[in-house]
C-alpha cells in the first residue's frame, strides 16, 4: 500500500521523549513517583527532569497528581512532566521556584496556575501558564535535536510512515528546522517532512518571502499552526456548555482568540500565501475558527485546516463539509478518550463526538495523524480504533458510539490520499501510481480480508521511501 501519511504529530518533541522519563502507562500514583525517582538517580543531581505523557485517568482511584507527591524524591532536580495531551504538566517545588511561580503570580490569560484550598500552587500549570516553566528549561542542543531525529526516523520506519505533518509546539520550530536541515544533507532523511511553525511568530515567514510548500520534495515549510483552545482532559478545550463535572467550567479560549490576534494573524498570513493550522477541541473553539476562515475570501484554493476537530454538533459538522476546510483528527484519541470522556460532557454531547463518519459523510475534507508522543505513532492502532473504536479499557468491545466507525477503506484514505490532498501533495504521493514518487509500506495482513478486530496486530514487514527500502523487518 502507499506509505502511510501522519498528518499530525510532534516530530520532535516525540523523537526527544523517546530518552525520557516515561510516565504514560504508569498504572498508579505510586508507579509515577517511582519511575521519576529511578529517572533522577539515573541522571544525577542538578538534572532536568522532563518527558512525563501521564494519564490519571488509568489511575484508581482517577486523581491529579501534586508536586508533593514528588518533591521528596527529586530534591535535587527540577522537574516539569507534561500530560499525555501536552496541555497540562506537573513541577516540583524547585521547579517552580527556578519559575519564579508563587501564590501570587497571576493566571495569565488562557492559562491555569492550579492551586490548593490554601492558594498555594499545587504544582500543576495548565496551557499558557506552561511558557513561564519552558522558559527555565534548558533547550535541547542541536547535536541532541539531530540525534534526535535520527531516532524518531528508526520509529517512523518501522511504522510505514513515509511522510509527515510536523507540529511544532514553540518558537523552537525555527531551531526544529536548522536540525531537519542538517539531516537531509546529511542524506538521513527517510520521511517527508512539512513543518508547521507557530502562528505567532508568521513575520518570520512573512518577511523572507516564504510561501506555502517552500523547500524540496523531502522537506518543506508547510504552513502555521496555531491554537484556539486547550484539551478535553485538561478541561480546557474550549466549550459552548459547561463541563457535566466542572458545571460552572467552560474550559479556556486561548489569548490570541479573544483579543482578536488570531483574526489578524490568519488574514495577514492568508493574503502572503501561508497555509493555516489551528488547534481546536471544543464546540466552541472549532466554530470560532470556523468563522475565521469564512472571514476571508474564497477566491484561491487555501485548505485552511483545522487540527483535532473533536467536539463537535451537527451544524459544526455540516460546516466542516460546506466550507471545506480539512478535519485532522486522530483516532486514537477516540478509543484513549472514550474511557472517560462522558464524564466530561455527558452522553448526549458524546454523540458527535470523534465524529469521523458523520463528518466523511458529509462530504468534509477529513485527514488522520496520531498526534505522537500524545498517542502512539503506530498508524495501524489509528486504523484499528478508526475501524473499531474499541476503548482501550475493553468496555466498548462493539465501539464507543459505533455509528461513528469508518470502513477500512476510508481509514487507510484518511491516511494516504487524504493526508497527501491536505499537504499540497496530491500529485505526489498517497497512491501507488506511475509519476507518483514510490514511498510503499508492506503489511503482514490484508487490511480488507481480516476481522477488524485483529487489525491492530498487524506489522510492517518493509517500507520503502524514494525507492530504497529503509526498514525491512526480517533484517532485524
Amino acid at each position: 500500500m502507499p506509505g502511510f501519511i501522519d498528518n499530525h504529530l510532534h516530530f520532535v518533541m516525540g523523537s526527544l521523549q523517546l530518552s525520557r522519563v516515561q510516565l504514560r502507562d504508569a498504572a498508579s500514583p505510586a508507579e509515577f513517583v517511582d519511575r521519576i525517582a529511578a529517572h533522577a538517580a539515573r541522571l544525577g543531581p542538578g538534572r532536568w527532569i522532563t518527558g512525563g505523557s501521564w494519564d490519571e485517568q488509568g489511575w484508581t482511584p482517577v486523581a491529579m497528581p501534586a508536586r508533593q507527591m514528588i518533591d521528596a524524591v527529586t530534591a535535587d532536580n527540577p522537574v516539569f512532566v507534561t500530560r499525555l495531551d501536552v496541555h497540562m504538566g506537573l513541577a516540583n517545588s524547585l521547579a517552580l521556584k527556578l519559575a519564579g511561580i508563587t501564590r501570587e503570580t497571576p493566571d495569565p490569560p488562557g492559562g491555569t496556575i492550579v492551586r490548593d484550598a490554601d492558594g498555594e500552587p499545587t504544582g500543576l500549570l495548565k496551557d499558557a501558564a506552561m511558557p513561564a516553566m519552558f522558559a527555565v528549561i534548558p533547550p535541547p542542543t542541536l547535536d541532541e535535536r539531530i540525534e534526535a531525529i535520527r531516532a524518531g526516523l528508526r520509529e517512523a520506519a518501522r511504522f510505514g510512515v513515509t511522510a509527515f505533518c510536523d507540529m511544532g509546539m514553540s518558537a523552537e520550530a525555527f531551531d526544529d528546522f536548522r536540525a531537519w536541515q542538517r539531516v537531509e544533507r546529511a542524506g538521513e532523511l527517510t520521511a517527508r517532512v512539512s513543518m508547521y511553525t507557530p502562528i505567532g511568530a508568521y513575520e518570520r515567514l512573512k518577511a523572507a518571502g516564504i510561501e506555502k510548500r517552500f523547500g524540496s520534495e523531502r522537506l518543506r515549510i508547510g504552513g502555521l499552526k496555531g491554537f484556539a483552545d486547550g484539551s478535553l482532559g485538561s478541561a480546557t478545550a474550549g466549550m459552548r456548555e459547561p463541563f457535566t463535572d466542572e458545571p460552572h467550567h467552560c474550559g479556556l479560549m486561548m489569548e490570541p482568540m479573544t483579543d482578536g490576534s488570531m483574526a489578524r494573524w490568519v488574514g495577514d498570513a492568508d493574503a502572503h500565501e501561508l497555509q493555516l493550522a489551528i488547534h481546536a477541541i471544543g464546540d466552541r473553539a472549532n466554530a470560532e475558527v470556523l468563522d475565521i476562515y469564512a472571514s476571508r475570501p474564497s477566491f484561491r484554493d487555501r485548505r485552511f485546516r483545522i487540527e483535532h476537530a473533536q467536539h463537535l454538533d451537527s451544524d459544526l459538522i455540516r460546516r466542516f463539509a460546506t466550507s471545506g476546510v480539512i478535519a485532522a483528527m486522530q483516532p486514537y484519541h477516540a478509543i484513549d478518550d472514550g474511557r472517560w470522556a462522558e464524564r466530561k460532557v455527558g452522553a448526549l454531547r458524546a454523540r458527535s463526538t470523534y465524529a469521523f463518519r458523520s463528518l466523511i459523510d458529509a462530504g468534509a475534507h477529513v485527514t488522520f495523524g496520531s498526534d505522537w508522543p500524545v498517542a502512539p505513532l503506530d498508524p495501524i492502532l489509528g486504523i484499528y480504533a478508526a475501524v473499531t473504536r474499541r476503548t482501550l479499557d475493553g468496555r466498548h468491545p462493539d465501539g464507543w458510539i459505533p455509528e461513528q466507525k469508518v470502513t477500512v477503506d476510508q481509514a487507510l484514505r484518511c491516511y494516504t490520499t487524504n493526508g497527501a490532498w491536505a499537504m499540497f501533495a496530491e500529485n505526489e504521493i498517497g497512491t501507488i501510481a506511475p509519476g507518483h514518487l514510490a514511498d510503499i509500506a508492506v503489511l503482514s495482513d490484508d487490511l480488507f480480508s481480516i476481522e477488524p478486530a485483529a487489525i491492530e496486530n498487524v506489522k510492517v514487514e518493509m517500507t520503502v521511501f524514494d525507492g530504497k527500502v529503509v526498514w525491512d523487518a526480517d533484517a532485524q
